[in-house]
């Protein structure tokens, strides 16, 4: 099983998921630059996938 740094590495990651997604809807919802903030949902739905296969 994983230790150390590895078990908690998915949580970590699950937090910059929320916060790149909170980030990129209110970029987005604001008007102020839609480009990053398409980017960053982008990358808050990686960081989800790579959790996901982490923890299978």
């Amino acid at each position: 099983m994983m230790q150390g740094i590895a078990a908690a590495a998915p949580a970590i990651a699950m937090l910059g998921a929320f916060a790149c997604a909170g980030g990129g809807g209110y970029l987005i919802a604001t008007g102020r630059d839609r480009k990053r903030g398409t980017l960053m949902l982008v990358m808050a739905a990686v960081l989800v996938a790579n959790v996901l296969i982490w923890t299978m």
